[in-house]
């Protein structure tokens, strides 16, 4: 029986360096990780040859990137949806996403985690439901009125803050 702990950490350097060669680097210690997790969490299925179980190790380590892929391509459509629903506007500063991320922020707490589940940790509002316990018609409603929600926040003039503008 090949013993799981060992497995997982003679194989971590391996992992790493394969996310290294295929994401950036911030992500690629995170990915490590939600692969460690997941390995873990299936060792009982752990195959007893060390070379399968280096293979079935990089078999999760896959998925996890794939996942990862999946929610980086759901983000940027997101971003770019928003975009085109925005008016133009002179040039991207150096603050470009801030107004989606302080939109997010206004919502209800309920509506925000919502729109964070599916656009940043990419699940389906069917998966959201089973995260935040709740029945998947109420989840798309909630969905439904945050991006409502947003699209009114977003499309509205810009506010004028009483910091002023910050220069530098």
């Amino acid at each position: 029986m090949t013993d799981a702990a060992g497995v997982l950490g003679d194989n971590a350097e391996d992992l790493l360096r394969y996310f290294r060669r295929r994401v950036p680097t911030q992500d690629a210690a995170d990915l490590l990780a939600e692969t460690l997790m997941t390995a873990w969490r299936r060792n009982r299925l752990l195959p007893s040859n060390t070379d399968q179980a280096r293979a079935w190790l990089f078999g999760i380590a896959h998925h996890v990137l794939l996942n990862h892929r999946r929610g980086e391509r759901r983000r940027h459509a997101l971003a770019d949806r928003l975009r085109l629903s925005l008016p133009e506007q002179a040039g991207a500063g150096a603050d470009e996403g801030l107004e989606v991320r302080d939109a997010i922020e206004r919502l209800e707490p309920r509506l925000a985690e919502i729109v964070r589940l599916v656009h940043w940790e990419g699940f389906t509002l069917a998966q959201v439901a089973v995260v935040v316990e709740l029945p998947a018609s109420t989840v798309r409603n909630h969905y439904q009125l945050a991006k409502a929600e947003l699209r009114s926040m977003l499309l509205e003039p810009a506010r004028t803050s009483s910091v002023g503008p910050l220069t530098g």
